[in-house]
């Protein structure tokens, strides 16, 4: 069957968007997900840090 033309391009995009989808958007996901992970610790340690000054539990951490 005969590959009419412009055909080929319009595939082509499609083949790159699937790839784009499935490499890297989940890495995308994943790298997001552990820069809000350690914001989100940085400022709840802090927090607690504050909260709980003077506690003897605080010399337990290392």
């Amino acid at each position: 069957m005969p590959v009419r033309p412009g055909q080929t391009e319009r595939v082509l995009g499609a083949i790159i968007l699937v790839l784009v989808i499935v490499f890297v958007l989940p890495s995308a996901v994943l790298m997001s997900g552990g820069v809000a992970a350690a914001i989100l610790g940085y400022f709840l340690k802090d927090e607690a840090e504050r909260r709980h000054a003077g506690s003897e539990l605080l010399d337990l951490n290392t």
